[in-house]
């Protein structure tokens, strides 16, 4: 789930890989540049990356494109790709969209639902059978604030508790055992108060009381405790103890706010930490103290990531093979971050990432000046992208 500027977006717009037709301009074709999503027009208050497939909400309604060989649009049938298409039964009060690599997540006036592949139970609705539309899940029928999906898992918040479901060989639902869950569990130890949570490839993170905790999988570091042991529940990240805002979760790297300054650590033979090198950390690091200091939101994909400022523009860094960072080149890989700014008369307004792939989501809001672009088109935005020149 994103940080908004602005309650609802004029434009959604996708760059990187576009296989399975992820970015929705209607072509397979990647793009290194910011392209709109066809069809999507304003409205939109979520958006969600996942393993070859995007989900949106617009007014009160989700909405799916790319990769449907498991039914994760939610179109009720099962087929290869597809391209803007309405989330059946989730036509109101959808609030917020998550998404795995093949499966989906929603939340509906306070309740979850699930869809896609749920081989090892990621739906959440108590089976293993795909579901190829939502379906509700139970444990999670109110009070839900959160919701991530991870690789093959799922995790949310529900009255300021954590909870998991799904996947679980290396621990990342966190209820102390390796073993999946059809349905959700509590993650062991948190209580409440957790804000925040979000899956990688094969790990978790969540925000409680200002602190952040991982558990899961760490061979490259991901948890940030200083070792590579794996844990299956929750343990304090180091140093980031108080004060965070936000995280997100790349395949096997890991990202934080803290006082509107980004932290990472974990795998980093992309550069997807930005400290300008190839070196995996155990421990986070702060990511370029000298401009990043005004951010609100962060996303990752498997080995990129992003950070959007309080001025509307977007900081990126880590893999750009298939130019998933949006600066209008391949050039691969930026080591330390790299500002993408807006169209003109606009500013971004959001961001996610398929954290276990290629490519992003962001929203796009009009700045209404005197004299701007405000009332620009949607289909001119992929020509009005910009990366701003380094000095």
């Amino acid at each position: 789930m994103f940080t908004t500027l602005a309650a609802r977006a004029d434009s959604v717009v996708a760059w990187g890989f576009n296989t399975y037709y992820e970015l929705g301009d209607g072509t397979f074709t990647a793009r290194p540049s910011p392209v709109a999503v066809t069809g999507m027009g304003s409205g939109v208050t979520s958006i969600a990356g996942g393993g070859y497939h995007s989900l949106a909400v617009k007014d009160g309604a989700a909405y799916a494109w790319g990769y449907n060989g498991f039914g994760q649009l939610g179109m009720g049938a099962i087929n290869q790709q597809h391209t803007l298409f309405a989330v059946v039964e989730l036509g109101s009060g959808v609030t917020a969209v998550a998404a795995g690599q093949s499966h989906s997540l929603a939340v509906r006036n306070g309740a979850a639902y699930g869809w896609g592949n749920n081989a090892y139970g990621q739906a959440g609705d108590g089976t293993v059978t795909h579901r190829p539309a939502p379906v509700a899940i139970a444990e999670l029928d109110s009070g839900v604030t959160a919701i991530a999906g991870g690789s093959y898992h799922s995790l949310a918040v529900r009255n300021g508790a954590a909870y998991g479901w799904g996947f679980n060989e290396n621990g990342e639902i966190g209820d102390g055992t390796t073993t999946n869950r059809s349905a959700p569990v509590p993650v062991t130890g948190l209580g409440s108060g957790v804000t925040a949570i979000a899956g990688g490839g094969k790990h978790s993170l969540a925000v409680q009381n200002g602190a952040v905790y991982a558990w899961g999988l760490n061979w490259q570091g991901q948890r940030g405790d200083g070792t590579t042991i794996s844990q299956t529940v929750p343990v304090p990240v180091t140093g980031l103890d108080s004060g965070v805002s936000a995280i997100a979760a790349g395949y096997s790297h890991s990202l934080a706010i803290k006082e509107g300054a980004v932290y990472a650590w974990g795998e980093n033979v992309n550069g997807e930490l930005g400290d300008g090198t190839t070196i995996d950390r155990i421990l986070p690091i702060r990511v370029s103290p000298a401009e990043l200091t005004n951010i609100i939101a962060v996303a990752a994909a498997a080995g990129s990531s992003y950070a959007l400022a309080s001025d509307g523009s977007i900081w990126a860094w880590g893999t750009n093979s298939v130019g998933e960072l949006g600066l209008g080149d391949k050039i691969t890989p930026y080591l330390t971050p790299q500002h993408l700014l807006p169209p003109i008369g606009y500013q971004f307004t959001g961001i996610d990432a398929d954290g276990m792939g290629s490519h992003a989501v962001a929203t796009l809001t009009a700045i209404p000046e005197p004299g701007s672009l405000a009332l620009l088109v949607p289909c001119s935005l992929a020509l009005l992208a910009r990366k701003r020149p380094r000095a």
